[in-house]
């Protein structure tokens, strides 16, 4: 059957696209740029080759579509750039066999100017076509948040800018089909500039609860009392909430390498955040210490390695550094997550709790990193010999809070 899109790069970003295009009725391939791959529960998965999606092989059907979509994931290099080689990958692979009147869409997270400048001459060198004449280019970012059910693609609006007009248009008429509002930039490096602002907006606003965080520890104040009281706020205030540090696939940005001006609030944004898993490391050894025992030889359990709540997803989880943080401090590392069966810290497997309560009444520190929602947190309290609380969830009074 002839697909009419292809989502190249199944990852975080590119399933819930295919997921929402096959929901949409469109026939579409999927196409792999690395080993990534997303979540999927079998019964997903069959909903979605029973409604037309298709996982391709052969990059030759890449050619048989009206709109291919870029998905390719861009983790930060050795350096703390954004790496771009699964969309060099995805772009090649593309070109060999991109036709005219093909609408291309990236999605992936890049720097401004990367769709006009980097992706726009791989495709024209490999397919001898012209961009805005012969096939249309656009950039449109990425708004996937795991695990939210309250927006979905189709409520979520979507904000496009094309190479030209008509590339725009293009772009929206496409994404008309899976959502209920279009928003169109000016140009490429509007949307691109969209991406860029909404992902360190959220880096910035974390940053910021977490330095309270230790603030309101210092001063003996209650923070998730205060931001409870502060949102309630109706126009000037967006609560964000502190944690043990911020993973996800989201990377800050700063476009110094690129020529750009500093963006100083983002590299501050990442110094107080990137600090937060030492900051629990402390926070630990302070409350095992006032209890009369010692960081090294000390049983404790980390619960929940995710970088999200309900999630199998382990990008960029603090809890990674954090492991790594007590075994250097000697302590003996266990973990319970009901989405991570197995886990290892510097190919090192860490022993996996079975029995959730007896395990946190036997740790001598149990550390909950992530509120999956399985978790009795009154339960918990209540076994745990000691219980430091990084997300604020457990009831006031009933653990020790970061």
């Amino acid at each position: 059957m002839p697909a009419d899109l292809a989502v190249i790069g199944l990852g975080p970003l590119g399933l819930p696209l295919a997921q929402a295009a096959v929901a949409a009725g469109i026939a579409t391939v999927g196409f792999k740029t690395g080993p990534e791959a997303g979540s999927l529960s079998p019964a997903e998965l069959r909903r979605m080759l029973s409604g037309g999606f298709r996982p391709a092989t052969n990059p030759a059907e890449l050619g048989r579509v009206r709109t291919a979509v870029i998905c390719a994931p861009t983790p930060p290099d050795a350096d703390g750039d954004l790496d771009l080689s699964q969309v060099e990958t995805a772009a090649r692979a593309l070109a060999a066999h991109l036709r005219p009147h093909t609408t291309v869409i990236l999605e992936s997270p890049v720097h401004p100017g990367t769709t006009e400048d980097f992706l726009r001459p791989l495709l024209e060198e490999g397919s001898g076509l012209r961009a805005g004449r012969d096939f249309h280019l656009a950039y449109s970012p990425s708004r996937v948040d795991p695990g939210n059910r309250d927006f979905t693609p189709a409520n979520t609006p979507k904000v496009i800018g094309g190479l030209t007009p008509a590339c725009t248009e293009s772009a929206a008429a496409f994404y008309g089909r899976l959502t209920d509002k279009v928003v169109r930039a000016r140009g490429l490096r509007e949307a691109e500039t969209v991406q860029l602002l909404e992902t360190n907006f959220r880096h910035v606003n974390i940053a910021l609860v977490n330095e309270m965080a230790v603030l309101c520890h210092d001063l003996g104040v209650d923070l998730w009392d205060v931001i409870r009281c502060a949102e309630t706020k109706p126009f000037g205030f967006q609560a964000f909430r502190p944690g043990p540090g911020v993973g996800g696939h989201a990377v800050p940005q700063d476009l110094t390498a690129h020529g750009g001006r500093p963006l100083r609030m983002v590299e501050l944004a990442q110094q107080v955040n990137n600090q937060m898993p030492r900051y629990v490391i402390q926070r630990a050894a302070t409350l095992l210490n006032e209890h009369g025992k010692s960081a090294r030889g000390a049983r404790v359990l980390l619960l929940g390695v995710t970088y999200k709540a309900d999630l199998a997803d382990q990008q960029a989880t603090p809890a990674q550094e954090i492991a790594i943080r007590l075994m250097e401090l000697g302590a003996s590392v266990s973990y319970h997550d009901p989405h991570i069966p197995s886990w290892s810290v510097l190919d090192r497997p860490v022993p996996r709790a079975d029995s959730l309560y007896e395990a946190a009444a036997d740790a001598d520190l149990t550390i909950l990193l992530q509120q999956h929602r399985t978790y009795d947190l009154q339960g918990l309290s209540v076994k745990a010999q000691l219980l430091l609380d990084t997300r604020g969830a457990t009831p006031t009074g009933a653990a020790h809070r970061l």
